[in-house]
């Protein structure tokens, strides 16, 4: 499994949103970029995580950070989950999982016993220049937006 470290260059994608729009790493450019990786919308872990996203979005901002949600689900899922919380960023489309795999946020897991392949729940801080400020592997959903902040 590939895993990330400061100043690696992020793996660039172009992934759908929840509105079909094509969204590009370099479309932060300039930015810095909170990137989450979460197995699937509204289930209560990927919930907490996307609300607490959302909750602090005014903070990031003030801190020039954008931030986005990737998980596999359809753009209409995606839909869904944003409108039913009022999110109110960008959640991206990776259905094959490609992105993921580049990220090193897909592998093994394991559920009551049985071993399967799946999101590993990471975030990501990406710089203005789209290189990782830091990775967080096995993230828990409340500890997403909190270690980013620490290292702003």
């Amino acid at each position: 499994m590939t895993t990330l470290k400061p100043n690696d260059k992020a793996p660039d994608f172009a992934l759908s949103d929840q509105n079909g729009k094509k969204i590009k790493l370099s479309d932060y450019k300039g930015k810095k970029l909170l990137i989450f990786f979460y197995p699937q919308a509204d289930t209560p872990g990927c919930t907490k995580q996307a609300c607490s996203v959302s909750a602090s979005l005014k903070d990031l901002k003030k801190r020039g950070v954008e931030a986005v949600g990737i998980s596999p689900d359809q753009p209409d899922k995606q839909q869904k989950f944003d409108a039913k919380y009022k999110l109110g960023f960008e959640l991206l489309c990776d259905t094959d999982n490609a992105v993921a795999q580049a990220y090193g946020a897909w592998g093994k897991k394991t559920m009551d016993g049985r071993q399967y392949e799946g999101i590993i729940r990471s975030s990501f801080l990406i710089d203005e220049k789209g290189k990782v400020i830091h990775a967080w592997y096995k993230v828990k959903p409340e500890e997403t937006v909190p270690k980013a902040l620490e290292l702003l």
